[in-house]
């Protein structure tokens, strides 16, 4: 049984199911906090048809679903702060050792001699066997990773 959306929120229903994608998709497309989700809760109950009121139910279920969206947020900035954190702890580790680089055709290796961090995200500089300096190495482009001699 599907029903319209309520003001016009993807993947908010009005029978209290909402998908994935259709919660996400509301999430990511008003880019809204909880407090302003309960805001348009809010509004709408005040405008809403005295002749017409949503039940109970109704209104309990969209109140769940804006804290699990809510919930979702936090979790989502969670995981962005343990994968940060996660690239730094590996690239930290990479100082000292001998990586690969493909490099079109060739590959590319040297020592990891440091590590910078251009918007929070891991960047190696190398130095290769004919001391030859490259930097801005992303973690993603290393093919393989050799302890030093």
């Amino acid at each position: 049984m599907a029903s319209a959306p309520i003001d016009g929120l993807t993947g908010v229903q009005q029978n209290g199911s909402a998908n994935a994608s259709g919660t996400q998709a509301a999430t990511d497309a008003f880019g809204l906090s909880f407090e302003s989700l309960l805001k348009i809760v809010l509004t709408q109950l005040t405008y809403q048809d005295p002749l017409k009121p949503m039940d109970n139910f109704e209104f309990v279920s969209q109140l769940a679903q804006f804290s699990q969206i809510q919930q979702t947020q936090e979790m989502s900035e969670s995981l962005r702060t343990l994968v940060a954190a996660q690239s730094t702890s590996q690239a930290a580790g990479l100082l000292g050792k001998i990586v690969d680089i493909p490099a079109g055709a060739a590959t590319l290796s040297g020592e990891v001699t440091a590590v910078a961090f251009v918007d929070g995200a891991p960047r190696l500089t190398i130095r290769t066997a004919g001391d030859q300096i490259i930097s801005n190495i992303a973690l993603s482009s290393i093919s393989q990773i050799r302890e030093a001699n």
